[in-house]
């Protein structure tokens, strides 16, 4: 199971990247491995706002679809749209080709809040 050192993580499975105000969000390998296929990525707005914790997201799989919530608060400033033609990058590239959008953060000291890498590992069973 691949769990990037230099990432924060959810209880409910997303990954965040923070640079420079902006945090770069995505799902976990671990829950990408559990959804299995996926087949579709419902992605918020460029502009949308949400608070930590709001559904912001959805991914179908071939056996399930899943809300995905935004871990910080703020406003969608991109997405990743070659999920909607490739949604499978999720699958295959979950760190990297398969994030799904950026969010330009209204409060980084929320950042804090969220799990390192050892304490992901350890609520996962690793």
């Amino acid at each position: 199971m691949n769990i990037p050192e230099d990432l924060k993580y959810t209880e409910s499975h997303e990954w965040v990247r923070v640079e420079d105000g902006v945090a770069v969000v995505g799902i976990t390998d671990h829950a990408q491995q559990e959804l299995t296929d996926i087949v579709f990525v419902e992605l918020p707005q460029t502009g949308d706002t949400f608070k930590a914790g709001d559904p912001c997201a959805v991914v179908e799989s071939v056996k399930t679809a899943s809300d995905i919530y935004c871990p910080l608060s703020g406003e969608v400033i991109e997405c990743n749209e070659a999920l909607n033609e490739n949604p499978d990058l999720v699958n295959s590239e979950p760190y990297k080709g398969g994030w799904f959008f950026k969010i330009k953060l209204e409060d980084t000291a929320e950042v804090e809040k969220l799990m390192n890498p050892d304490t992901y590992k350890e609520f996962i069973g690793q």
